[in-house]
């Protein structure tokens, strides 16, 4: 069975080479190439990776695209930072191949000082711990390496095209009563700036657009309230024999 991969991308030349020779055999990689001006188009290229280009701007619309272009039944998504190593993909999908989960999130583990920045972190916990408040999903990351069924996730009609896009995949997918896991994968210093929490304006609009998408999660409605018990109906009146009338002559 084949698998494919799809890998947001930024510029991210200097982090290509390293990803796209690390992916394991039976794992396709598509580029979703979102506006690059460095050569990341034509590194993935060189390297046997199929490269959408994405013109519209914004991290949902790459990872949609990509999932779009996909034609596995299983595909995965995660970063083209080298924040993770294409060779621990095998990690969250194989639990949806085999049946295991529906949705199966990598826990990130940090490896190495500057992996994961500390608000970044807290955001991060924020979030988990709203959503398990919120739509019970009983999880500590959003991680960004994950993998599921394609026909199913485009049955969830994700709508946001931004930094919200992983957030609302998992929102969509408990609603939608999917079995949702996690496993720890290693999480590395990424090559380059984030483009999420590397900068002031990144973060900003990374909390703008998932705070847009907590929102959106509907109130879950109050239990039903147990109906009361009803009296039994009383019995009816037992017929009392006709008494004949008859005058004694």
């Amino acid at each position: 069975m084949e698998i494919d991969v799809v890998l947001p991308c930024l510029n991210e030349a200097g982090a290509l080479p390293w990803v796209l020779s690390r992916m394991p055999n039976g794992f396709r990689p598509i580029v979703a190439d979102n506006g690059s001006t460095d050569e990341s188009a034509a590194i993935a290229t060189a390297y046997g990776a199929r490269v959408v280009a994405v013109p519209q701007r914004g991290f949902g619309a790459a990872c949609h695209a990509g999932l779009l272009a996909a034609t596995s039944d299983i595909v995965c998504v995660m970063d083209a930072d080298a924040s993770f190593d294409p060779g621990d993909l095998p990690l969250v999908a194989d639990p949806v191949a085999t049946g295991a989960t529906d949705l199966m999130l990598g826990r990130r583990t940090t490896q190495g000082k500057g992996a994961w920045p500390l608000h970044a972190r807290i955001g991060n916990q924020v979030l988990a711990a709203e959503l398990r408040r919120r739509v019970g999903v009983a999880v500590r990351d959003l991680g960004p390496m994950r993998a599921a069924r394609r026909e199913a996730l485009l049955a969830l009609g994700l709508q946001d095209r931004r930094f919200g896009y992983p957030l609302e995949m998992v929102v969509r997918a408990a609603e939608a009563g999917w079995r949702i896991a996690e496993t720890a994968v290693p999480y590395y210093p990424r090559e380059g700036k984030s483009k999420v929490t590397g900068t002031l304006r990144g973060t900003v609009r990374t909390v703008k657009d998932m705070r847009r998408v907590l929102a959106s999660i509907a109130p879950q409605a109050p239990a039903t309230a147990p109906a009361a018990p009803q009296a039994p109906a009383p019995a009816p009146a037992p017929e009392l024999p006709e008494l004949a009338t008859q005058a004694s002559s």
